[in-house]
């Protein structure tokens, strides 16, 4: 007899992984599909940032900020390995101009015409005295003035600047939170199904009859039927549950580029170009910097996101702005590029598009509610907000719960990062400080149970090369939904930025191998 679950979430990007996981805290009965690999589309190529969105505060999205400040320090708390706090530095500049491409910016240039268009430094410092505030910060610390003359900070940037204002967001390894919620909305019942595809969903009485096909093949019946396919939302709408429906995704592709390392202290850079855009260079992976985003229009396939020519350039271009040395293609190690699938609100541009999210409930017949767009920061908001569409369906279930919950690994203090990475060396002292420290912000308290016994680097089995073992690559495939090599050196990790082809190729070729003999 075919299972049947209180809710099925189709997508397991960040949104569908946070909804599922907080339903099956309620005590529903949770199952979730995912066509690929978790957080294999626009959840694993964002800018790894949870932030409020100072820029956003120029197109009036003020409850979009305030939500999302609100919840940089929730999710702090429940995920110190993954997450944590960065300071970032934002140079000004007495030619600093900007294009009439905002709201502030229409209006600002109608009331005192003689600004031809510059962006203020009292503006920009009224928007941050906004970002410290509208959220009750109480963590981070807040916005002051730094100086760039003669300064660490001031080091890699051109003469020009010399000052500077700096503000707190945070860093968060975007593809692990979506795992580490797939992993605990496991460990509390939910079933989680990667390479996994809806074919096919209709409804059948009070319930959605699914087919599925690839590794978890069968029919499913469902209570409610969660959209969160990202940018395949509006597909699985027409396609697979074959629903009219006016609304409707737009896809907005954002790329990013890797380089070598181009700056000796752990800030990031907020950099303003003269058309309106802003970008982050941002300290990434020890040895490298990550430089972006972009914000282009994409009409292909999602799956075919890449980072163009025009797109590095511009990038490249960008920051050659604000660093003293030139920046080449040469210096680029890799691309990455997601897509963005957000509401469609009419707006002219992508960069003025929405970042709110929309839920849109279609209740003729059993429950199916869409998700259209959303932020990393507000994944868990929305997912509360999911479930208030959907509560009056399940008058049994719990109430909230996941604020302050700690994702598995994240059970010990935000200032405590450095106490697991020392114990760790001392439980383990083959480890180097690079190797536990790369342990402790993947798997947190977790790596213990990694290690597990290991008493030298050889007990934990074989090396595939950048302190990738044996012993990991198993924890991976068994507890964290891995499958290939792709899913282990670029979303578990972003060891592939220091592992070679053929390294990457054997150790494609050994998990193939474990999952045959599985």
């Amino acid at each position: 007899m075919a299972d049947t679950y209180d809710l099925l979430v189709i997508g397991g990007g960040i949104n569908g992984c946070g909804i599922a996981r907080d339903a099956q805290g309620r005590g529903l009965k949770v199952a979730l599909a995912e066509m690929e690999d978790l957080a294999g589309a626009t959840s694993s190529a964002s800018t790894k940032l949870f932030h409020g969105g100072l820029r956003y505060l120029e197109y009036f999205e003020f409850k979009l900020v305030r939500h999302a400040l609100k919840e940089r320090e929730v999710l702090l708390q429940a995920m110190p390995h993954i997450s944590w706090p960065m300071r970032f530095v934002l140079p000004l500049s007495k030619d600093m101009r900007f294009d009439n491409s905002t709201p502030t910016s229409r209006i600002l240039t109608m009331v005192m015409p003689w600004m031809k268009g510059r962006r203020p430094n009292w503006l920009i410092r009224l928007g941050l005295f906004l970002y410290d505030n509208l959220g009750g910060r109480k963590i981070l610390p807040g916005t002051a003035s730094v100086s760039l003359d003669g300064t660490t900070e001031g080091a890699p940037l051109q003469d020009r600047f010399t000052k500077a204002y700096e503000y707190s967001d945070c860093w968060v390894e975007d593809s692990r939170l979506v795992v580490l919620n797939a992993r605990d909305a496991e460990e509390r019942g939910a079933k989680i199904m990667v390479r996994t595809k809806v074919i096919s969903a209709e409804r059948e009485g009070d319930l959605w009859r699914i087919e599925l096909e690839g590794e978890g093949a069968g029919t499913v019946y469902a209570k409610a039927l969660v959209n969160a396919g990202g940018p395949w939302v509006a597909d699985v709408v027409r396609n697979v549950a074959r629903q009219n429906s006016s609304e409707g995704v737009r896809l907005v592709r954002g790329s990013h580029i890797v380089t070598r390392k181009l700056f000796d202290h752990e800030k990031c850079y907020f950099f303003q170009g003269t058309d309106g855009r802003i970008i982050f260079a941002i300290p990434y992976e020890t040895d490298f910097t990550l430089i972006g985003t972009t914000d282009a229009e994409h009409t292909d396939d999602p799956r075919k996101a890449e980072c163009t020519p025009e797109e590095r350039d511009y990038l490249l271009n960008f920051a050659n702005e604000y660093f003293k040395e030139s920046l080449t293609a040469d210096d680029v190690v890799w691309t990455y590029s997601g897509v963005r699938p957000l509401y469609d609100d009419g707006a002219k541009s992508a960069t003025a598009a929405t970042r709110d999210y929309v839920l849109s409930l279609d209740d003729n017949g059993a429950p199916m509610l869409n998700v259209f767009g959303g932020k990393i920061t507000t994944y868990r908001v929305l997912a509360e907000d999911a479930w208030a569409k959907l509560a009056r369906y399940f008058p049994q279930a719990k109430g909230k719960w996941t604020a302050g919950v700690p994702l598995p690994g994240g059970d010990f203090p935000v200032e405590g990062v450095q106490a697991q990475i020392g114990a760790l060396m001392v439980a383990y002292p083959f480890l180097t400080d690079r190797w536990a420290r790369r342990l402790v912000r993947a798997y947190g308290t977790d790596a213990k149970d990694l290690l597990g016994l290991a008493k030298t680097a050889q007990d934990l089995g074989r090396d595939f090369g950048a302190t990738l073992t044996e012993a990991e690559v198993r924890w991976l495939m068994t507890r964290e939904y891995a499958r290939e090599a792709a899913d282990v050196v670029w979303r578990r990790s972003k060891l592939g930025l220091l592992m070679s082809a053929d390294q990457i190729a054997a150790l494609d070729a050994f998990m193939s191998e474990q999952r045959l003999a599985a």
